[in-house]
């Protein structure tokens, strides 16, 4: 569904009775890439704005979940643990918005994350918790927020102690992210 932010009627964009999820739209606000599960695999697709059907991108067996875009609005950029045997690790994806081969960026593990506006960094989140209800928890599973430097591979941690920290994005040069550290 769309609505306008100041409030009005909302409008659907899909209709399909399949599990649709992980919204984003477009750097230019023209397509909306999600995640569907409309064959029983979460799979990655896009749909114009203004009208028409959801088009597929990713065809992998594995689950494929949508985090975002590329600051040029060329590639959607998705989480996949496709390149491991038997069971990989989460790793981000880009997918061309026009279909193509997905090429995978180069960290090496990172459950959700955002490339940064000048496309230089990616702020990412290492690993999903196992419990992700789980309030006020302080154990081994939480890691703070990263930001991998994608032409040297530095890699800096936001401050942290020990919250539950994650759904990094990009806003301008700072990056927000949800986190109980204030223990709310």
């Amino acid at each position: 569904w769309l609505a306008p932010r100041a409030g009005g009627d909302a409008r659907r964009i899909t209709s399909s009775p399949g599990v649709e999820q992980d919204p984003h739209f477009s750097p230019d606000g023209k397509w909306l890439a999600f995640t569907a599960e409309y064959g029983g695999n979460p799979d990655v697709y896009v749909v114009a704005i203004d009208s028409g059907a959801p088009r597929r991108l990713t065809w992998h067996p594995g689950p494929d979940q949508v985090r975002g875009w590329t600051p040029d609005g060329k590639s959607v950029v998705f989480m996949s643990p496709r390149a491991g045997v038997p069971d990989g690790e989460p790793q981000l994806w880009s997918v061309p918005l026009t279909g193509g081969m997905p090429e995978r960026l180069p960290l090496l593990r990172a459950q959700s994350g955002a490339i940064s506006p000048d496309g230089q960094s990616v702020a990412y989140q290492l690993v999903r918790p196992w419990e992700t209800e789980m309030r006020n928890y302080r154990g081994g599973q939480n890691q703070p927020i990263r930001i991998f430097n994608l032409k040297t591979g530095a890699v800096e941690s936001l401050p942290w102690t020990d919250s539950r920290d994650q759904q990094p994005v990009w806003l301008g040069s700072s990056v927000y992210f949800i986190s109980d550290r204030d223990w709310t």
